[in-house]
């Protein structure tokens, strides 16, 4: 896909260059070390990578969704436990502190964050409630000048490394989803606990792990947004962090098309290059061919994003048909390199197990697909 803008190529061309120069040559060792990479996550403030969706003049570089995309997109291309990283700390992290938080929070927490001295982690699943937000059970207390929070998140990113947390309770239990809020609150709170990070398959220099909240005490201030709107401030950028995670996954399946493509070129069996067989390039040329679908689909969604337009279903289809394609386009790379696929010299077994995250995030491809019948009037 050509891009029109020059915005658009000349951050594509930086985000590209940083991931040649900074990202690549260490991928592979980060990787196995399980490390959360923060030396790359501080270059990348410093190149005021965080600030992309934030208007100037309020902290921000004055970007949009697409350009977001893009840097998530490129990210992805060199390790995608970094571009996840970085798609987090942009967006989930730090979104409803931008919007909702005081100025003394946001003094004190949001720009740091954008100079990349502080982590942020968004709490929303638990160990019963993930895409049911009905099911939520963590609260949140009022008591005098406080907020009491309790309950406990699973599956958060960063939360062995973040220094503030976005959690959503529930602050009115009769009221279901509509008593669900948004409150911010600092990794020094007390009661606030962060189990060991997880073991994980793939993005393995993301840390993942469990928060327990109990009792923790927070001024009522900390309360993100007015009393019951919580699903609706999701509801709000649900769309951007759904075409986030397309981007993400269509930096990875490029990252194995390329793999796949130049090994193809490379590797002679029975007296010429592998990809010069009808089979070989049968798998190419449709990953080539769903990799132009899955770009255009995502920056259709994101210009009506950027254009105030409402694009909730298009969100979950370019998530859901961008995560598969990543899927299969990191299992044919493992395939088209044979043995070598196998083997952890060479980035194709990444792709393949890094893939599986992208599967989760935004919604499960059940519900999405459940959700866009729906939308369909089935």
């Amino acid at each position: 896909m050509t891009l029109r803008s020059d915005p658009q190529k000349l951050l594509r061309q930086v985000i590209a260059r940083f991931v040649a120069e900074e990202v690549a040559p260490v991928a592979r060792e980060l990787d196995q070390a399980g490390r959360f990479p923060r030396e790359l996550f501080q270059k990348l403030a410093a190149m005021n990578a965080y600030r992309i969706r934030y208007p100037r003049g309020k902290g921000g570089a004055g970007g949009n969704t697409t350009l977001y995309c893009i840097m998530c997109e490129e990210l992805a291309k060199g390790m995608l436990s970094l571009a996840a990283i970085a798609a987090k700390q942009c967006l989930m992290a730090t979104n409803f502190l931008f919007r909702f938080g005081s100025p003394e929070l946001k003094e004190k927490y949001f720009e740091p964050a954008m100079r990349g001295e502080m982590i942020g982690s968004f709490c929303l699943t638990e160990p019963e409630a993930g895409g049911d937000l009905g099911a939520v059970t963590t609260t949140a207390t009022r008591d005098g000048d406080h907020w009491i929070i309790s309950g406990m998140k699973t599956w958060i990113t960063n939360a062995p490394v973040a220094d503030f947390f976005t959690v959503l309770c529930q602050t009115d239990p009769e009221k279901g989803i509509r008593g669900l809020n948004f409150f911010f609150v600092p990794r020094d709170t007390p009661g606030v606990r962060v189990s060991p990070r997880f073991e994980l398959l793939g993005t393995r220099t993301t840390e993942i792990a469990e928060v327990a909240f109990n009792d923790c005490r927070i001024p009522a201030d900390h309360l993100l947004g007015k009393p019951g709107k919580g699903l609706g401030a999701l509801l709000s950028i649900l769309a951007e962090i759904r075409a986030m995670t397309a981007a993400l996954a269509l930096g990875l399946a490029k990252a194995a098309y390329e793999t796949a493509f130049q090994y193809a070129q490379e590797r002679q069996a029975f007296g010429r290059p592998i990809g010069k067989y009808q089979l070989i390039q049968a798998k190419i040329a449709s990953l080539a061919t769903e990799i132009y679908a899955a770009e255009l689909m995502l920056y259709d969604t994101t210009a009506k994003i950027d254009a105030g337009q409402r694009a909730g279903r298009e969100s979950m289809m370019v998530k859901y048909f961008a995560t598969e394609l990543a899927c299969r386009a990191a299992d044919e790379a493992t395939r088209i390199l044979g043995a070598y696929g196998y083997s952890m010299e060479y980035p194709a077994q990444r792709y393949f197990r890094d893939a599986r995250f992208l599967l989760y995030g935004g919604g499960t491809h059940e519900v999405l697909l459940q959700n866009i019948a729906r939308e369909l009037r089935l």
